[in-house]
């Protein structure tokens, strides 16, 4: 059996830490790269580390701080933000990324998904998807992808994003919940299983954790893969091991 991963998040604007709701009303949460040093010695399986508007603001991502955080940790690091071309993707390779992740340029460019996966390897391209509840009748899985930190509708059906991404070669996808983010009432269940039981590449299910129970309920009623949480553990009110030892106990196999 395969066991989960707990996967915390950094959600970075200019060059600290934030957590909001809904995307919005964005709180300071502390440095970067301590943050990731004390989510490493707890045993986090992977780092999330997502420059939220390097894409919206059009500027380049925070290699500096990119590059300070995987010298201090130990644990597979995934960058995004503002990633809009093959060279970006490389540079964050080389600053010491082992995943990248890409939101805004593959949905205007879906190639860059199909360049960026023959060139480095679909194991280390994630494709970052932001996805609303909708009632428009292009989005028949009844949610809409977002772009630029959620800034932008694309009109694209996140069912039918989430296969195509697939078959361009990403190696997973980060789904995220745009209506249950920062609200603490738990993953957005229907629409994780929407697209995991869609495409056959991994799938981080992102959004919504307030309680330990929801990363039971993440783990146990929908098919992710991991399991990415901000801001419980960024303001302190679970540890990274806590976590582990009640999907342990749920019967949910971890790496403890």
């Amino acid at each position: 059996m395969l066991k989960i991963r707990v996967i915390p998040c950094l959600d970075v604007k200019e060059g600290r830490v934030v957590k909001g709701i809904n995307f919005i009303d964005l709180k300071d949460a502390g440095d970067p790269v301590e943050q990731a040093k004390i989510y490493d010695e707890q045993g986090a399986d992977e780092l999330c580390f997502l420059d939220i508007t390097a894409s919206l603001e059009k500027r380049d991502i925070l290699f500096d701080i990119v590059n300070k955080t995987a010298k201090k940790c130990f644990m597979p690091l995934t960058v995004g933000g503002g990633v809009r071309k093959v060279e970006d993707i490389k540079k964050l390779l080389y600053s010491g990324a082992d995943k990248v992740s890409i939101n805004s340029a593959a949905i205007y460019e879906p190639q860059l998904i199909k360049d960026a996966s023959n060139r480095f390897g679909k194991q280390c391209i994630v494709i970052a998807i932001d996805a609303k509840k909708t009632s428009k009748s292009s989005c028949k899985s009844g949610y809409q992808v977002f772009s630029h930190g959620g800034t932008k509708e694309t009109n694209l059906d996140v069912v039918d994003w989430a296969k195509q991404c697939a078959d361009f070669g990403a190696g997973e996808l980060l789904l995220t919940s745009m209506d249950n983010d920062g609200t603490k009432k738990g993953f957005n269940i229907e629409l994780t299983n929407k697209v995991t039981k869609s495409i056959k590449v991994p799938v981080i299910a992102s959004g919504g954790v307030g309680e330990l129970k929801h990363f039971t309920e993440g783990a146990c009623e929908t098919e992710a893969s991991g399991l990415l949480a901000a801001s419980v553990f960024h303001f302190g009110k679970f540890t990274i091991n806590e976590v582990k030892k009640e999907l342990n106990k749920n019967g949910v196999a971890v790496r403890l």
